[in-house]
């Protein structure tokens, strides 16, 4: 027995003025109860290193402003703080949900061929002020909705859930252009600090690209600055190459000092991680360990 056809209008292959009114209804409650978040796809893409057969350094160079719904309304889901023998881990996890067609509209539309959030991506939450990877993109998403009106035959669903992890930094290229983003992903690098010597001209910019030669194209080392203490140092992230004795540029704002000492134990520490575990071990080892050539395992 066969239902109403004037009562029950949602042929598989078309989508009716209903479904589109249930999808425009979903949006404008998204746009009402959700927050804004920055979007932001892997650029890099799916590169591998099959050398070492690992993933090769990901790229973050994009972002984009979208709306979404945080379906945890009580807290952070998850293992939560989770201590194992190797340390602490924060194993916090979130599902948000996004408009199937806002996401089409904002990203794809932007010069770029995602059809779908993917996993690898990541999400900054300016509500927790923390980053976030997308570890499952659950198109199908029943919980919130189950093919209203007959919607979902084909994928063709109202909403994308993300399932997401609170993200490690592991040395990322993220340079996006957007301030809200590259100045607070700026502290989650490693960082190396050069020392200056008292004579020198300029003030050294955040964010600005330092090298040493005779320009940036032949530059024989060349790094970002994090921190500049005008005839004292600076602190530089992402360093190409081995700094010697001899002038650091600025790119942008064209300052000049010469290098006194370059350690890249000074300052070590990140958004995620206080304190320079290389420095201590080593600190420590020094006080255990004789690497005399008598007895290079035991007590002096």
């Amino acid at each position: 027995m066969a239902t109403n056809q004037y009562f029950n209008p949602f042929p598989a292959n078309q989508i009716t003025n209903e479904q589109l009114l249930v999808e425009d209804l979903v949006i404008e409650s998204m746009k009402i109860y959700g927050m804004d978040v920055l979007y932001m796809p892997r650029t890099s893409g799916d590169q591998i290193d099959f050398l070492f057969g690992e993933d090769t350094l990901k790229e973050y160079t994009k972002t984009f402003s979208l709306e979404m719904y945080l379906e945890n309304i009580q807290g952070m889901e998850g293992e939560g703080d989770y201590i194992s023998k190797f340390g602490l881990e924060i194993r916090d996890e979130i599902t948000l949900l996004v408009s199937r067609r806002r996401f089409v509209h904002t990203v794809r539309e932007s010069s770029t061929s995602l059809v779908r959030p993917r996993e690898g991506d990541l999400i900054y939450v300016p509500l927790t002020d923390a980053f976030f990877e997308i570890t499952f993109v659950e198109h199908e998403n029943d919980q919130a909705m189950y093919y209203t009106l007959g919607r979902g035959r084909g994928a063709n669903v109202y909403l994308f859930a993300l399932k997401l992890k609170k993200f490690i930094f592991s040395n990322e290229l993220i340079l996006t252009g957007n301030p809200q983003i590259d100045d607070k992903i700026i502290d989650y690098y490693p960082r190396t600090r050069i020392s200056l010597s008292g004579d020198g001209t300029g003030q050294y910019q955040k964010n600005e690209t330092v090298y040493q030669g005779s320009d940036l194209a032949s530059a024989t080392a060349q790094a970002v600055v994090h921190t500049f203490v005008p005839n004292t140092h600076i602190d530089v992230i992402r360093v190409q190459g081995t700094f010697t004795s001899a002038n650091v540029v600025g790119n942008t704002s064209n300052a000049t000092f010469t290098v006194s000492t370059s350690d890249d134990t000074a300052t070590m520490n990140t958004a995620f991680e206080d304190t320079f575990d290389n420095l201590r071990i080593e600190t420590g080892a020094d006080g255990i360990l004789d690497f005399s050539e008598t007895n290079p395992f035991g007590e002096p």
